[in-house]
């Protein structure tokens, strides 16, 4: 099994661009959003808990970050919590609002993702490897780590494989 910084450095490798991480930072949790919300119907509920095909996706991706990283997998697991809470009220909208909302949110996070990838100049991670589409919700986590001073060894560890951040330099008034 890769480790963390195996996974995030590779996924890392295609996203050296601010501008392109910044659109991750919109279009990744809206793609996340719009795929949970559109496995959250039909629902059944379990005791009191709504259970649909949005919860065993959710059950082992938390799984996967666990086992990768406890930390991480923490962070991601509350997130996941909170994107299944949402995702499941969503489901409660009418069928049109429900779909239109998942289909909406999915369409306009992958154009925002493309233009992206269009500031890097670069495709994206998943059509190399599939398990991007999994780590694309951890490196915005660990973007975020690395942002409050948190988990600066494994931002090291990613920039040594991977170089930094490429800073734009600005430009000069005339």
């Amino acid at each position: 099994m890769k480790t963390l910084t195996d996974h995030l450095a590779q996924y890392a490798a295609y996203h050296r661009d601010p501008r392109n991480i910044s659109t991750h930072v919109v279009g990744v949790p809206m793609i996340l959003l719009a795929v949970v919300t559109l496995l959250s119907v039909p629902v059944a509920m379990v005791g009191v808990v709504p259970v649909s095909a949005a919860t065993p996706v959710t059950v082992a991706a938390c799984i996967f970050y666990l086992r990768l990283d406890r930390r991480f997998g923490v962070a991601m697991t509350l997130l996941l919590l909170l994107t299944m809470l949402v995702a499941h009220w969503l489901a409660g909208l009418s069928t049109a609002n429900w779909l239109w909302t998942g289909m909406g949110l999915f369409v306009l996070g992958w154009a925002i993702q493309f233009l992206g990838h269009y500031f890097e100049g670069k495709k994206p991670a998943f059509v190399d490897d599939l398990m991007g589409l999994l780590i694309a919700p951890l490196f915005l986590v660990a973007e975020a780590a690395f942002l409050f001073n948190m988990r600066l060894e494994e931002k090291a560890a990613i920039e040594l494989r991977v170089g930094t951040v490429h800073r734009r330099k600005p430009a000069v008034a005339a």
